[in-house]
């Protein structure tokens, strides 16, 4: 019988720990705030910068939010995070992704301080991160570990499959789990004869962004199955990258979609504001 991650549960548990230290910090005067930068209307994007908001106001984080239009410049967007880069009352910078494509992600990512990169994406924090000097890691990748650890999930010599490379999730995910002594494989799409990686993996994290991709003859018995991905199935209906109606009975614990790595992001990103404060307070 396999039993459910939830996500929702894990989340609230780290909020509640943000909210409790930022409360402390109030009543001796401090504050910790979250810079939020939008360009466009993406509407996805408009979704997850409204739950980044809720979940600072229930943490107790100031969060600012900066709207810019479409057509915004690249030299503009540098401009402004320069701003905040040198503001000593914003804590975090975060640009939600994707930009528009006249402006290069990359550029942008360099721009923000290392100390208040909340997302992890610069090549500086990534690097850290794969040596175990680092002081907040990537949001969902970490979001994953502390789910496994919330259920008492040891990876320690356990055979991990990752499928998917990308530089937000594969990537520092594979950076975390080698921290813990699992031994790690990335699978993509180039990896051939996939389901012999996944059938006989003890974790199997899916970030492939393919909805349903995971099917049960992919999975051994036993396995826990973390799914990152958020996709639309055929009917519109929001799932991830495992089928998880058929794939869930041969799994030990499995996350679902929504509720499972989902609300772990936003709750890291807190958690990663308020590390980021505490390094510019002490450092």
């Amino acid at each position: 019988m396999y039993k459910l991650i939830d996500g929702k549960e894990v989340s609230a548990f780290i909020k509640n720990q943000v909210k409790d230290e930022v409360e402390v910090l109030k009543e001796k005067g401090e504050s910790v705030s979250l810079a939020v930068i939008i360009v466009g209307d993406n509407p996805a994007s408009r979704v997850y910068v409204n739950n980044k908001k809720k979940a600072c106001e229930a943490t107790g984080i100031i969060s600012y939010e900066y709207a810019l239009p479409e057509e915004t410049k690249e030299e503009e967007l540098l401009a402004l995070i320069k701003e905040l880069n040198e503001n000593s009352e914003i804590n975090g910078i975060l640009c939600q992704l994707p930009l528009p494509k006249h402006i290069d992600e990359k550029k942008v990512i360099d721009a923000i301080a290392s100390e208040k990169d909340v997302d992890c994406f610069r090549a500086e924090n990534v690097g850290k991160m794969w040596l175990g000097e680092y002081d907040f890691a990537a949001c969902t990748p970490k979001g994953v570990m502390l789910l496994l650890e919330y259920y008492g999930i040891d990876v320690c010599g356990k055979n991990c499959v990752i499928i998917g490379r990308s530089n937000i999730v594969g990537k520092p995910m594979a950076s975390l789990l080698l921290e813990k002594s699992a031994t790690v494989t990335i699978c993509h799409s180039k990896t051939k004869d996939l389901a012999s990686f996944t059938r006989n993996a003890d974790v199997i994290v899916a970030a492939v962004g393919r909805p349903k991709f995971v099917t049960a003859d992919m999975v051994g018995d036993g396995a826990v199955v973390v799914d990152v991905g958020i996709n639309r199935d055929e009917n519109g209906k929001l799932c991830g990258d495992v089928d998880f109606e058929n794939v869930k009975e041969k799994t030990s614990y499995i996350t679902p979609v929504p509720g499972g790595c989902g609300p772990m992001t936003i709750a890291v990103l807190m958690r990663n504001t308020l590390v980021a404060y505490r390094i510019q307070k002490n450092g």
